[in-house]
């Protein structure tokens, strides 16, 4: 038996899990085009905080830190826990352990609504826009992947993978024709976005995306009963008396709805829901209740550490996070494939 599912070895887990993210985040915000030495980071941020007694540090140190990074950061975070929320809920829903928000559609159909709306309709909802756009895409597209997967009301796993990649392309056509019969000038800041970055991230909009990624976490863990359940089949899930009809639309409009708000604010970034669930499977288990708290924090921590990498390999350029995660998620869908046969 895995000594990391033991009780006490498991919130001894969460705790390092926990701590890594916290010094990880406070050592991002240091890094970048301009470095800033990890003291001076200290400083203000305990002075933003109101932990320490404000002291001359520099406006423009200050600036970068709390201003630019500080938001950057946190919608990371935020960010690597929602999609790891959302890969873990489908891959237990579907049966299926290549499902993620990216393969099956969910991410290109809120990368269309967030186009139409920078291209075509403008701020028809305020700031409420592009995440409701994101997510009106993000759910029909799931809906359309559903309807092309299901066989006489049943969903074929099997199929779902194969109709995901299949309608992601159709959309991601349209998505491309809209940008080239569009604005050039709005187009080429779009297309970065779709890329998958951070560079939106500011303090006014994080509320949205922490809101969401923590209705997303309660409303599964309230679930993870039913997910482990389904998670070992149909039969077993009615044999217990859940209504897996209900539990199904309920996690896939959750999934849809924290997808669409976090494609909306940090463009597509995938395969994070594809690895990370995998890989805290492997530390802590199945069981959902044990589950779903570890991706969170390993998804947060992967985000904020690829971010890093984004911001400093070609600094003064910001490599677009996408890239990094496409490639590395690439490898870890190979793996996959060859252990699933």
């Amino acid at each position: 038996m895995n000594p990391l599912r033991q009780p006490t070895a498991y919130r001894l887990l969460l705790l390092a899990l926990s701590a890594a993210l916290l010094g990880s985040c406070l050592l991002s915000l240091g890094f970048g085009a301009a470095q800033v030495p990890a003291a001076k980071v200290l400083e203000i941020v305990l002075q933003q905080l109101g932990l320490a007694q404000a002291a001359d540090l520099g406006r423009g140190q200050a600036q970068i830190v709390w201003q630019i990074r500080a938001p950057r950061v946190l919608l990371g975070a935020l960010v690597g826990a929602g999609l790891a929320l959302v890969g873990c809920a489908l891959q237990a829903v579907t049966r299926n352990p290549l499902a993620d928000p990216h393969l099956l559609g969910v991410s290109s159909g809120a990368v269309l609504g967030a186009v139409l709306v920078v291209l075509y309709l403008g701020p028809f909802a305020g700031v409420l826009s592009l995440p409701l756009a994101a997510f009106l895409g993000a759910l029909g597209c799931m809906l359309l992947v559903l309807g092309v997967a299901s066989r006489r009301g049943r969903l074929d796993s099997e199929q779902l993978l194969l109709a995901g990649v299949a309608v992601s392309f159709v959309v991601m056509a349209l998505a491309n024709l809209l940008l080239y019969t569009g604005d050039p000038h709005a187009a080429s800041s779009v297309m970065f976005w779709m890329l998958g970055g951070l560079g939106l991230a500011q303090w006014s909009l994080l509320w949205l995306p922490a809101l969401s990624v923590l209705a997303g976490f309660i409303l599964l863990m309230v679930m993870a009963r039913a997910l482990n359940a389904l998670m070992s089949g149909e039969q077993t899930a009615v044999s217990l008396g859940i209504d897996t009809r209900r539990v199904r639309a309920g996690v896939f409009v959750a999934c849809a709805l924290l997808t669409g708000v976090l494609v909306s604010l940090s463009g597509a970034i995938g395969f994070v829901g594809l690895m990370l669930p995998h890989i805290a499977r492997r530390l802590v288990g199945a069981e959902h209740r044990r589950l779903l708290p570890a991706c969170a924090l390993l998804g947060a921590l992967f985000v904020v550490w690829v971010d890093l990498a984004a911001r400093t390999l070609i600094a003064p350029q910001d490599l677009p996070i996408g890239i990094a995660t496409a490639a590395l998620g690439g490898g870890f869908f190979i793996v996959l494939l060859r252990r699933q046969g």
